[in-house]
Order: C-alpha cells, then sequence, then structure tokens
C-alpha cells in the first residue's frame, strides 16, 4: 500500500484511482462499507481503490477544545486501511490553510489535478471545504460537471444502531467493549511494545505483559477478556487483561498487564497487540494477596469461557 502525505498536480500517482473518502477513524463497518463500495466501482472503471484521510482531525486543528478522542493512531488508521487491501492511501495534512480551500478548489485542485480521479465514493454526511459548504450532493454535482463517477453510501445500521466513528468512541468510553466489536466489525485493538514491570505477577502464578500502549483509545480502568497477539504474528492467545494502577499494591500509574493464557516465553521488548472481547468486572482492591489471587483464578476462567462461547477475536 502506498502512503502519499503530499500531492503535486500533475502527478497523477495511481491509475485511474477511485477515491473513497472519509477521516475513516476506527475503520468501522461504515467505513468498511465506503471502500467496497470503491472496489466495486473500480473494477467496473478499471481503476484501483484509494482512500483519502485528513490528520489530524479537523476540530482538534480547528477547535482543539471540542476535538474527539481518537479510536485509532494515524497509524491504526493506515493498518486498518491496508488491511482492506487499498492502492494507497493520500493523507492530507489538516491545517487551518487547509481548511480554507472552497469546496470546489478542493474537487478541482486535489482530487481532479492532483490525483486524476475516475470515482469517488463517499458517506452520505460528507462535509468538505471551506465553511463546509461541500456535501455529498455537491460531489455528486461535481462528478458530472467534470466526468467522473461519484457514488454516496448511506448509514449502516448494526442491530438497530447506526454504525459511526462517535458511537464507537461512546461505546469505549463507557467499557461497552462488545458494542465496539460489532460496530468496528471486531475487537477494538491497541498496541504497544512489552516493558519491564514489578514482576509481582510471576511471583502470584500469574506472569504479565506491562504494555504501554501508543495511540488509540483505552476503555475505562477494569478488568477484560481480550487476544494477543505477538509480534504481529498469525498465531492470538486468549488472555486477561486488567486497565489501571493495581490499587491492590499502591499503584498510581495508568498501565495495562495481560496475562496470555496459552503462553509461555520472554515478552520483553516485544511487540503485543490487545484486542478487547469482553468487559469482565471493574478494577478492585482486595483487602489481601490471596483474596486478589483467588479474583484472578476467577477471571481467567471467565476468559476462558468467554472465547469458548466464540466470542469475536481481532
Amino acid at each position: 500500500m502506498r502512503v502519499l502525505r503530499r500531492l503535486a498536480a500533475p502527478s497523477r500517482p495511481f491509475a485511474r484511482p477511485v477515491v473513497a473518502i472519509g477521516n475513516f477513524d476506527g475503520v468501522h463497518l461504515g467505513h468498511r462499507a465506503i471502500v467496497e463500495r470503491a472496489r466495486a466501482l473500480a473494477i467496473s472503471l478499471a481503476g484501483e481503490v484509494v482512500a483519502f484521510t485528513f490528520h489530524p482531525h479537523p476540530v482538534a486543528r480547528l477547535a482543539p477544545e471540542r476535538a474527539p478522542a481518537q479510536v485509532l493512531s494515524l497509524a491504526g488508521r493506515l493498518r486498518g486501511l491496508a488491511a482492506l487491501d487499498v492502492a494507497g492511501v493520500v493523507v492530507a495534512h489538516f491545517t487551518r490553510a487547509f481548511s480554507c480551500i472552497e469546496a470546489g478548489a478542493f474537487v478541482e485542485d486535489v482530487l481532479v489535478g492532483g490525483l486524476g480521479v475516475a470515482g469517488v465514493v463517499v458517506g452520505h454526511d460528507l462535509r468538505y471545504g471551506h465553511d463546509r459548504m461541500g456535501n455529498a450532493a455537491t460531489m455528486v454535482e461535481a462528478g458530472r460537471a467534470r466526468g467522473f463517477a461519484v457514488e454516496v453510501v448511506e448509514p449502516i445500521l448494526v442491530g438497530g444502531e447506526r454504525v459511526s466513528s462517535s458511537a464507537v468512541r461512546e461505546a469505549l468510553e463507557t467499557g461497552q467493549v462488545e458494542r465496539a466489536a460489532r460496530l468496528l466489525g471486531r475487537p477494538h485493538r491497541v498496541r504497544g511494545r512489552v516493558r519491564q514491570g514489578d514482576r509481582r505477577g510471576a511471583g502470584l502464578g500469574f506472569p504479565t505483559a506491562n504494555l504501554l500502549p501508543r495511540g488509540g483509545m483505552l476503555p475505562p480502568d477494569g478488568v477484560y477478556a481480550v487476544s494477543a497477539t505477538v509480534d504481529g504474528g498469525a498465531l492470538e492467545f486468549p488472555a486477561v487483561a486488567n486497565l489501571g494502577t493495581n490499587p491492590t499494591f499502591g499503584g498510581v500509574a495508568r498501565r495495562l498487564e495481560v496475562h496470555l493464557l496459552d503462553f509461555s516465553g520472554d515478552l520483553y521488548g516485544r511487540s503485543l497487540e490487545v484486542g478487547f472481547a469482553r468487559r469482565l468486572r471493574g478494577e478492585q482492591r482486595f483487602g489481601s494477596v490471596e483474596d486478589l489471587v483467588a479474583q484472578i483464578g476467577a477471571d481467567v476462567s471467565a476468559a476462558r469461557a468467554c472465547f469458548a462461547e466464540g466470542e469475536p477475536r481481532p
């Protein structure tokens, strides 16, 4: 997958691109529907699929105090789009100057002049250009005038709920990781490198990988059934994760500690990707180490039962 962070007209970096436009935060089922519609259109036009996204989030640039939390980091978005087998991604650096580009100029200079689009696929709620004057209807009109195909994807519903990045954020913020997984089409994932911890888990009989996730949202503190993938490998391991400060031992720093159920080996310094399958309970402070060990054993059993039920895995 080719990633472009700037366009120099008339470079035309892709062959007859069909461009899927969106923020793609989360790369949820709605985003996937846009990319798949672009793929079908690209096949009919003998072109290739290109995603067009923005970084940072426009609200983060224009009104930082109102900026939403990002479900995924930019690197996470790019990984998600790569998994959808797009030919390329254009990452537009969203600045105040970029926000002042008129809607018509965006079409003419960026889509037509810079990319040479054969087609464009957008969500029904698209807004683009200065003061958000461009929308799905104006994009359709522009396509007719400039000779490129335009298709608009209507809202995607899952269990009667409209899929959106804001719905995913709300689900994660409230610990509803199963709901988030339904909207995403997969469990929400975070990744990071395993670092040196207190080694307390091993002494309790439950060794943990101490993870400092890089970017992306984390759910509230608590204990979760998760799956874990080591170094981007093909194998997933059922696991239990504790997210929080470890109050039983007077902890202060928030961290993610993951106990892989069917893994043996040294994880220090290795990359770990964690997918949140189910919230098991909130974080607790226990009166004794024995009570904590008993509860961890119950958490392990609950996590095994979760995956035995066929819980979605990343």
